[in-house]
């Protein structure tokens, strides 16, 4: 996924995106940011938890992810082309609902991308298991934290140049995999023993696991879609606002191609029993050719541009709490810089609390904390956008066909929400998730009896 906040960077940097001043982004430059934002380690091995839940089927669930994806993206940039803000979502939250609704959907926001982060961590530390599988998890989550920790105190000039590098190394990486995966299917080079498995062409085939199973995984497929928010706050850069629906309609065709055709071709050549979430299913899918060279590549391309997009992710998650505390919805303290590099230093002491926090799990359930935070990252997600789509129906004036596609965009996320219950193995992501959301109540019912009334009164 995102992942989440990937090109995000301090208040300063955010008014240029590779070169491109603010009110001067072209529609498809915001495309193809949108698509190097948002494939990453959430696709690379997120993507394995919902193969084991559903097996081949787990392509219809990308579709269908893709389908409420665009619908939610949509909405957000319709509302982004009649009124134009820096807060996109949560702007529009509040004009729609009141304060008590912009608070929450920012400090949810800020929720999701702590578990992101964390979800970021894990996978780089499982994928580099793959040259050290008796090292614990703990030890690689710890180092990459503190490398990320260090690239945004001292490492944030010219970071964006090499996000943007790595970016197109993974893109390349499942394009690299696709050529390969489809010169194998054709028999264009041997297996190192019997036949790779047919193209599934019965139910009882494509969905092993049931219906149960294919509902279990539609929140693993949103989760690889995570980040589409951030594009609508990059719309703000378009030079046209008007062009925001066509970059964002664009970006989803392009991403939906590469999901799908890539999931399905990991699916064919490799059998359900053969993924597991301690490596990438592109790698599963390879393991039975002569490829020695592949699996080295591909996962040292992963860690590569899953750590810029976890570091991004650190730089993002701190400026989102310098936002949120100007907008006078968390302490003034998070709102302060040092004069060293113009550091958010209390930001960033929070957001690393969130990654020691992982590591710690990470310690404690070494066997299930990927797929726990994960799951929860991967609700969080859902609420923030069910908050779009509900501030749409007040905000925007839209036909009854755009309604109807709405209320679906609405059901496929309480699909993919309460699919999570029905495996035990991932049921505790949603107690994560309504952990987080019971906080934020919690917080929001004080802000407006201690400070929202009080300012009210005054």
């Amino acid at each position: 996924m995102k992942e989440a906040n990937c090109g995000s960077g301090s208040e300063e940097e955010s008014s240029s995106k590779d070169g491109v001043e603010q009110g001067d982004m072209q529609w498809w430059q915001l495309s193809l940011i949108g698509v190097g934002c948002t494939i990453g380690t959430g696709y690379f091995l997120g993507s394995t938890i919902g193969i084991q839940t559903t097996g081949p089927s787990i392509v219809f669930s990308f579709i269908l992810a893709a389908l409420g994806t665009y619908i939610v993206y949509n909405l957000l940039a319709k509302m982004t082309a009649a009124d134009p803000q820096e807060g996109s979502f949560c702007y529009y939250a509040d004009k729609a609902f009141g304060r008590w609704a912009g608070f929450s959907c920012g400090w949810n926001y800020w929720s999701s991308n702590i578990l992101i982060m964390g979800s970021q961590l894990t996978a780089l530390a499982i994928l580099s298991q793959f040259w050290f599988p008796k090292a614990p998890l703990w030890i690689f989550a710890s180092g990459y934290a503190i490398l990320a920790i260090v690239v945004v105190l001292f490492g944030t000039k010219g970071f964006d140049r090499v996000e943007n590098v790595l970016a197109v190394i993974k893109t390349a990486a499942i394009v690299m995999f696709i050529i390969l995966a489809v010169s194998a299917v054709f028999g264009w080079f041997g297996l190192k023993g019997g036949e790779p498995p047919s193209f599934p062409n019965t139910f009882s085939e494509l969905f092993p696991k049931g219906m149960k199973g294919f509902w279990t995984s539609l929140i693993y497929a949103f989760y690889a879609f995570g980040g589409i928010e951030v594009i609508g706050l990059m719309a703000m850069q378009l030079k046209k606002k008007e062009d925001a629906p066509k970059a964002g309609t664009i970006m989803l065709i392009v991403l939906t191609i590469i999901y799908v055709i890539s999931m399905g071709l990991a699916v064919t050549m490799a059998t359900i029993e053969a993924f597991t979430e301690k490596e990438s299913p592109f790698v599963t899918a390879m393991d039975s050719f002569q490829l020695a060279f592949f699996p080295h590549v591909f996962n040292g391309a992963i860690i590569l541009a899953g750590f810029s997009t976890m570091t991004a992710s650190l730089f993002g998650v701190t400026n989102l709490l310098v936002t949120i505390a100007k907008d006078g919805n968390a302490p003034k303290l998070f709102a302060k810089k040092l004069k060293f590099k113009k550091l958010p230093f209390a930001s960033l002491v929070l957001a690393t609390i969130g990654l020691l926090a992982s590591i710690i799990t990470a310690l404690l359930l070494p066997g299930k904390i990927y797929e726990y935070i994960t799951t929860s990252a991967g609700i969080l997600i859902l609420y923030n956008w069910v908050f779009i789509i509900l501030s749409s129906f007040k905000i925007l004036k839209e036909k009854v066909w755009s309604k109807i596609l709405a209320w679906v965009g609405l059901l496929l996320m309480a699909m993919a929400v309460s699919g999570t219950l029905l495996e035990k193995h991932i049921r505790p992501g949603f107690f994560v998730s309504l952990l987080f959301i019971a906080l934020i109540a919690i917080a929001t019912i004080i802000m407006k009896r201690k400070v929202w009334n009080k300012e009210r009164a005054s």
